[in-house]
């Protein structure tokens, strides 16, 4: 690397989900590449399918990650809890690549932006617990899920409270904040080493942040990659990942 300007980072985006990545479904996925690319990062895409010592290698060339979000859901034996009725099917594919690239991170010191689903994945890596259900457990009048998405019904948004003192409130320059939303399950108990840095105006969990060592790594539950072109805080977020990744050291 012979300046921060020259160097544009390599920033690893596993698929969403294993289905989608053999229908060749990009619809969704793209939204993160684009993200990247509008941030000055350049994009690599990760496969679901790569043997863990694959996934490894890739990781090693990279300087840093974003977890995408995805339709299924974190298997609940892997924090210890009961399958909920309403708990969509896991993705072992998925879960496993995650894992992987999440030991790396920490491993290497290197950022992590975690959207949605990867929010959840990152908590569950780090020893968290989720609510399954939000609509049957939490009963709250905030809607968190996209219903009707499939016949054309506009995305919800709702109100953050973001923590006074936190990257997202420096990056977001104020405390309350819209957000959109897609989720039917959210952060319970928090994985070891993540404070959190926002929450609806229901108290779900919308944000948390590393606090283990410096690195950067954030998780936001809504979906940044859908806001970027008119949302200041969305660019931000991507943004302020490229920066730190350009401070990664050098690959070999």
């Amino acid at each position: 690397m012979t300046s921060e300007s020259a160097h544009r980072p390599r920033i690893g985006i596993p698929y969403r989900t294993q289905k989608e990545e053999v229908a060749k479904d990009r619809s969704r996925y793209d939204l993160y590449i684009e993200a990247v690319r509008r941030a000055d990062g350049e994009p690599v895409e990760i496969s679901l399918n790569l043997l863990t010592s694959e996934i490894q290698g890739i990781a090693r060339s990279l300087d840093a990650f974003v977890l995408p979000g995805s339709p299924a859901d974190v298997d609940p034996a892997l924090f210890g809890a009961a399958r909920h009725p309403h708990c969509a099917d896991p993705d072992p594919a998925r879960e496993r690549t995650d894992f992987t690239l999440l030991e790396a991170a920490f491993g290497d010191q290197k950022p992590v932006l975690a959207i949605c689903y990867g929010i959840q994945s990152l908590n569950v890596f780090l020893g968290g617990t989720l609510v399954q259900d939000i609509p049957s457990e939490l009963h709250t009048s905030v809607q968190h899920n996209w219903v009707g998405r499939q016949q054309g019904a506009p995305e919800p948004f709702h109100g953050a409270h973001i923590d006074v003192g936190s990257r997202l409130s420096n990056l977001a320059g104020v405390s309350d904040v819209r957000v959109n939303s897609s989720h039917h399950q959210s952060i319970l108990e928090p994985g070891s080493n993540l404070r959190i840095a926002a929450r609806a105006t229901d108290g779900v969990v919308e944000a948390v942040e590393w606090t283990g060592d410096t690195n950067w790594i954030v998780g936001v539950q809504w979906h940044p990659e859908r806001m970027v072109q008119a949302d200041r805080l969305a660019q931000a977020l991507f943004r302020d990942l490229v920066t730190a990744a350009r401070k990664v050291p050098a690959r070999a």
